[in-house]
């Protein structure tokens, strides 16, 4: 099956223009590639347009790769080099741009430090607030303990951006003004602005051999639910002969134990030679293989707006994929720690698909980088 050309996507890339008369000085703080993960790619972009647009991004790195020299980003070695980093790039003007989510109580004190160096020189830092509105300590309810910390990290900003109306409903619980907030969904038709990549060739020998692949972005955490992903595919495999599963994005944030029961579960008979992984695949060569594909499976539960569940619906492709509250209008959606459902929800889809496929919305996919890069060079805000 060719990869489906997305509707009313321009090809265009982003060139340079003219630098604006108030330029933006801009300090990321988040995980960024390598590994690919929503986040990185997200920021990927965006630095990318922001500096297409005359402004200046610097992104400190705080991922798995953060150790790892790059021009792409500036490392950090230790919790003091961090704190000198934003320190520094704080007193040379630079507006911190923060990440964070409701699962990482680490996560939510760096941020918060970083927040209030940012202010101590004078600046106003900007908030993202990813994933959705079911995580390990958010909304409210999850951690009632944790209120404080969450009311002070949506207070200090100018500025939340989340990637939907259902977590700034929940932000705002916390007693945070609506109108700072800010839902700007982590999906943009920039995304889709690749050239035709080649798949590596074991992936493309793994494509020629089953009539149907099930593509699905996953990582080796318990969020993902792999487990319940192979148990779900096996029950599917012994009906289904003429179906693989594609696993990408497996590299990084792997959780041992968990790691070693997957191995052990991919070497049984059933699943050997009908499943394959790849670390990660450069956005280009991922998105020909998600084209191609005839299903894409998402099993992440704590997950808002995801990028390759809106990749694949552009892309005409069919996406089943665990129940969230918030998955778009054409996702058919199981629960997450059920595998028979997952198995009898993949094999109706299967059956289904071409029906399935056409009945897929349609629409326009908005610039939602040039919306994001307008909050944060907004000198003046909430």
């Amino acid at each position: 099956m060719e990869a489906v050309t997305p509707q009313a996507v321009p090809t265009t890339r982003h060139v340079a223009v003219d630098r604006p008369a108030s330029q933006t000085q801009v300090l990321e703080i988040t995980s960024y590639p390598p590994p690919r993960t929503g986040w990185g790619v997200r920021v990927q972009f965006l630095k990318r347009y922001l500096e297409a647009h005359g402004h200046r991004c610097v992104v400190l790195n705080t991922g798995p790769s953060r150790a790892i020299p790059s021009e792409e980003y500036e490392t950090v070695l230790s919790g003091g080099d961090f704190v000198r980093k934003v320190w520094r790039f704080s007193r040379r003007g630079f507006v911190v741009h923060a990440h964070a989510n409701g699962a990482s109580s680490k996560g939510l004190a760096l941020t918060t430090a970083a927040m209030l160096l940012n202010l101590a020189t004078g600046q106003r830092p900007i908030l993202t607030f990813h994933a959705g509105i079911n995580q390990q300590y958010f909304p409210r309810p999850k951690s009632p303990a944790l209120w404080p910390a969450f009311w002070l990290i949506f207070t200090l900003p100018k500025a939340v951006i989340c990637n939907s109306e259902e977590v700034k409903r929940k932000i705002v619980e916390y007693g945070i003004r609506g109108e700072k907030i800010h839902p700007i969904p982590a999906f943009s038709r920039q995304y889709l602005e690749a050239d035709e990549a080649a798949l590596p060739p074991d992936v493309e020998a793994f494509y020629r051999r089953f009539p149907r692949v099930v593509f699905c972005y996953t990582k080796i955490r318990p969020v993902f639910y792999p487990e319940v992903l192979l148990e779900g595919f096996a029950r599917l495999a012994a009906q289904r002969p003429d179906v693989g599963l594609f696993l990408c994005g497996v590299g990084g944030f792997m959780e041992p134990e968990l790691w070693t029961r997957v191995q052990s579960r991919l070497a049984q008979p059933d699943l050997q030679d009908r499943v394959t992984l790849v670390p990660d695949l450069p956005h280009e060569t991922f998105l020909h293989a998600l084209g191609r594909a005839h299903l894409c499976l998402r099993t992440h539960v704590s997950d808002g707006v995801c990028s390759s569940v809106m990749e694949s619906l552009a892309l005409g492709v069919p996406v089943v994929a665990s129940e969230n509250g918030t998955r778009p209008p054409g996702v058919i959606t199981y629960p997450a720690d059920d595998a028979g459902a997952l198995a009898r929800t993949l094999a109706d889809a299967l059956d289904r698909r071409e029906e399935i496929a056409a009945s897929l919305p349609r629409h326009e996919i908005p610039d939602t980088l040039e919306q994001e890069a307008r909050v944060i060079t907004d000198r003046h805000g909430c």
